[in-house]
């Protein structure tokens, strides 16, 4: 019943393909970027920042559930958004709440498994190849919110609690992904949850080549503009969107994609 009721709706989310993940790395990048542009170059602070880009999430996720098919402009202007609404909310946690990025990374790990657990038994799977109903979607982008968030506290609890710095944090979660790459090629692995540790791990490889970029040399950064880094990024995310198609992906009922992230 399930199968037969998504085979007749459109996906409004893109197929899950090379120029996916080099969207979203870049996504998350410009996600760390931006969100630092606005709370310290601008000075708006943890807080107002959470609340801003909280507030443009919400009102891109509306517009993503309400739209009546996929539009990948809207689709990754919600992904950005989630990023930098990520960055601040792991900022705010740790540097305004005092809970550190151990605890942040333990809450929000807590959180998406909470996510993600609801959506599979409310629909007996949480394959990103199934999000073409309105609940779908909701389930989805929490778990994309959490993901972001978790992601952000990761790389910054690897790269500073850990002591491994911008540089360091960038090579572990680069060979993390790398090992699920393989995992994807050479193994029978559940696409499912090579796909979602895919998408938590590029978060935090975004956000550390982002610090490298924008942080103080005194701290292991290249002490780059933030605006400028923003915008550099955004162009080359808008570069993408018009060289690499972006097709909605595939849903129950309809032939396999190439590469997917059912």
């Amino acid at each position: 019943m399930h199968h037969a009721t998504r085979a007749g709706r459109a996906s409004k989310v893109p197929e899950v393909t090379l120029a996916f993940w080099i969207i979203k790395i870049a996504a998350t990048t410009l996600g760390e970027t931006g969100g630092d542009t606005v709370t310290m170059t601008l000075n708006w602070g943890y807080l107002a920042g959470t609340v801003l880009f909280m507030a443009i999430l919400v009102l891109l996720v509306i517009a993503q559930i309400r739209a009546r098919r996929f539009h990948p402009v809207l689709y990754w202007a919600t992904i950005v958004a989630s990023t930098t609404f990520g960055t601040t909310m792991a900022d705010f946690a740790d540097r305004s709440l005092g809970i550190g990025y151990t605890g942040g990374s333990s809450l929000l790990f807590v959180s998406l498994i909470g996510v993600l657990g609801l959506w599979y038994l409310s629909q007996g799977t949480v394959s990103v190849n199934t999000v073409a109903t309105p609940k779908v979607e909701a389930f989805y982008w929490a778990a994309i919110t959490c993901s972001q968030t978790l992601g952000t506290a990761l790389g910054d609890w690897l790269a500073d609690t850990g002591g491994l710095g911008y540089e360091g944090g960038a090579l572990v979660f680069g060979a993390a992904l790398a090992v699920v790459a393989g995992l994807y090629a050479w193994t029978g692995t559940s696409r499912v949850l090579l796909f979602w540790a895919a998408f938590i791990l590029t978060r935090p490889l975004g956000a550390t080549v982002g610090d490298y970029l924008d942080k103080p040399v005194a701290d292991g950064g290249l002490a780059l503009s933030r605006p400028l880094a923003s915008a550099v990024i955004a162009v080359f995310i808008v570069a993408c969107l018009l060289v690499l198609r972006q097709r909605p992906g595939r849903h129950p009922g309809e032939a396999p994609a190439t590469v997917s992230g059912d």
